[in-house]
């Protein structure tokens, strides 16, 4: 189910989702019955370890993916080599929906932060959803706007990119109900993990995440954070 060559041990790894699994997947719950059954039957799930890549730059999608659970992370390279990380990806996202869309070859990479379970949709029954449910074009029309948005916003946050914001903006994207549902109040990550996605060091990431506990945005906790204020996290005026 991803981008890797067939002897990878991760797409060898791809499984039926289970029961549980597939309570967790929210655009399941928008389709009739019909529908439904079309979807889970070619629905796969793996297990992949950190630093496992989902998809991979320039290749062509086969799948379109969610998190289950776990951290992955979506990023690219300048033709310098810098890397740039574009967002986290935590449970209940489902991601790549305009790559897919278009069929056209991924402009950036996702990788596994720590050990995650990924779903994949095959891109051809994605396309037949879209013809069918309309249920499915409505959460794919959402997704779509909501990323518009979180887009937008990076854009204002990176002009006044002071580590406060920086870390607030990522958070904000993290705890988005509409893209990752899954999450809830509390926040699972390590401020290592969010380090990375934020492109700071652990100790800046930590005055900052301070500096936002101090004002009641956010509290931390052990394995995580619960998030106190979600407004203000996207307010971004620190």
């Amino acid at each position: 189910m991803v981008h890797h060559p067939p002897h990878s041990a991760l797409h060898q790894r791809r499984r039926p989702a289970t029961r549980e699994e597939l309570t967790g997947i929210p655009w399941l719950r928008v389709l009739l019955p019909a529908e439904y059954e079309r979807a889970v039957q070619v629905l796969r799930v793996g297990d992949a370890e950190p630093g496992d890549v989902i998809c991979r730059i320039g290749r062509a999608p086969t799948y379109w993916f969610g998190v289950l659970d776990g951290l992955l992370k979506m990023s690219a390279e300048t033709p310098e080599g810098q890397s740039i990380t574009y967002s986290g990806l935590t449970s209940g996202g489902w991601f790549g929906e305009g790559t897919a869309l278009k069929r056209e070859p991924y402009r950036y990479s996702i990788a596994a932060l720590r050990r995650s379970t990924v779903a994949g949709l095959p891109v051809d029954t994605f396309h037949w959803l879209l013809d069918h449910s309309i249920g499915f074009n409505r959460f794919v029309m959402n997704h779509l706007n909501e990323r518009i948005a979180q887009f937008i916003s990076a854009l204002e946050a990176d002009r006044q990119p002071s580590p406060e914001q920086r870390v607030a903006r990522n958070l904000a994207t993290l705890v988005n109900p509409v893209l990752f549902p899954g999450v809830g109040e509390v926040l699972r990550i390590t401020q290592q993990e969010l380090a990375y996605l934020v492109g700071l060091s652990r100790q800046r990431v930590n005055e900052a995440l301070r500096a936002l506990s101090a004002q009641g945005v956010v509290r931390i906790e052990y394995g995580g954070l619960r998030i106190l204020d979600v407004a203000a996290l996207r307010s971004r005026r620190f």
